[in-house]
């Protein structure tokens, strides 16, 4: 069940690049009118790990689609 708090990111039939996934998120995260701090806290997450790390923290921003 989607969050109606979050936004949607649509990565299906996209680039899986992580900085393609990171691109996308942030621009829905600017779009749905989150902080500057947010938008940078989602960032560090998704640069904290792996490439499995970074969709997990995607998961944790918006409804992945």
């Amino acid at each position: 069940m989607e969050d109606p708090t979050k936004p949607t990111v649509k990565l299906t039939g996209k680039d899986g690049n992580a900085f393609a996934v990171m691109g996308e998120v942030k621009r829905a995260l600017k779009k749905a009118g989150r902080s500057r701090e947010e938008i940078q806290e989602y960032l560090e997450e998704s640069m904290s790990g792996d490439y499995n790390n970074l969709l997990v923290v995607a998961h944790k921003y918006a409804n992945i689609h």
